[in-house]
């Protein structure tokens, strides 16, 4: 069943009882969405987190020349927010769509809050998966500022193993900060 996937996800942080569990997953809207269908779109004010059971969902920005930079993949198991915009409940720069047909979990800012005072648990929770974005996203500028494309594809495979071989090449190179021309020459160099 999907809905233990999530469980399980939670259970990483914190221990739930059944009655808490059945109260999480009753605040939870589930939401298919087709490939390319926005769940974000820029300048609009984030108002839930999803969690992904099946598909992927990307993160991303175009820039002003038209160019997309995604900041995030989130495969089955992974959460994804404008995160800036959600905390702040202000309007953010992120977008959010499907690569594929995809099923989500949303919970709202305000059923997230509500879950903060009735079972504190899930502060503890939120603060470690926020704690753990927090660093990743500090990386990722790092890694971008200093690290060789080829290193920055091999961050990628760290970070995404199961999409190596299932994302299009030019989502890829959007994470990395190359073309996708380049990108396929990177890979074909390093098959060797």
């Amino acid at each position: 069943m999907e809905l233990q996937l999530i469980l399980t996800n939670i259970q990483k942080h914190i221990n739930l009882t059944a009655e808490e569990q059945q109260h999480f997953l009753s605040v939870l809207q589930v939401k298919k969405m087709k490939k390319k269908q926005v769940l974000l779109h820029e300048n609009e004010v984030c108002k839930y987190s999803a969690f992904v059971f099946r598909g992927c969902l990307r993160g991303y920005t175009i820039d002003n020349n038209g160019i997309e930079h995604v900041l995030q993949f989130a495969p089955p198991d992974w959460w994804i927010s404008d995160m800036y915009s959600l905390i702040a409940q202000k309007t953010g720069q992120l977008n959010i769509d499907a690569l594929e047909d995809t099923e989500v979990a949303l919970l709202s800012k305000n059923e997230q809050e509500k879950l903060y005072t009735e079972i504190p648990k899930f502060e503890r929770f939120f603060r470690i998966i926020t704690e753990k974005s927090l660093v990743a996203y500090r990386q990722r500028i790092i890694d971008s500022m200093s690290l060789t494309a080829q290193e920055r594809y091999a961050n990628f495979c760290n970070s995404y193993p199961t999409l190596i071989n299932t994302l299009p090449q030019k989502q890829i190179a959007a994470y990395i900060g190359v073309t996708p021309e380049f990108l396929s020459k990177m890979r074909s160099s390093l098959r060797y």
